[in-house]
């Protein structure tokens, strides 16, 4: 039995194999960013998987990662702390990633605070009076993802 954890473990950790993290990928097909971008409230409440570029991960505790498309389009994927942990290695990679898609609704104090908190984690100047509104966001309540190496 150890033997073969340790064969599993090299193996996951062999260069150029994927990065599983959290539970299985269940769903055949990403579902394209621009899709979810054009009507988010179609896919709200459901369970999607995206593919994109990783190109920013939360620095304090691996909580979120943000994936971009060749289209553009981008998306956070957060979990809940010590859920799952997104390594800051994955940055500039290719990611699949699988999860339920949320809406957030802002108020204005809210923004601010959701703002202020991230730029204190990833070490960026923060400047409140550059919120003007409250804002709707969506993102997805990851599951599972795999880092491509």
């Amino acid at each position: 039995m150890r033997a073969g954890f340790v064969v599993f473990l090299m193996a996951s950790l062999a260069p150029g194999a994927d990065l599983p993290i959290g539970k299985p990928l269940t769903l055949a097909e990403p579902t394209p960013l621009s899709q979810i971008a054009a009507r988010p409230e179609k896919y709200a409440g459901q369970i999607v998987q995206v593919t994109g570029r990783v190109t920013e991960v939360c620095e304090m505790m691996g909580c979120w990662m943000n994936l971009v498309d060749t289209a553009n389009q981008s998306i956070r994927i957060k979990v809940d702390d010590g859920e799952m942990v997104f390594p800051k290695t994955a940055v500039g990679k290719t990611a699949i990633a699988e999860g339920k898609l949320t809406r957030l609704q802002l108020t204005r104090d809210q923004a601010i605070a959701r703002a202020r908190h991230e730029a204190e984690e990833q070490g960026r100047k923060f400047n409140s009076d550059s919120i003007k509104s409250g804002a709707t966001l969506y993102q997805i309540q990851g599951s599972g993802a795999v880092i491509r190496q």
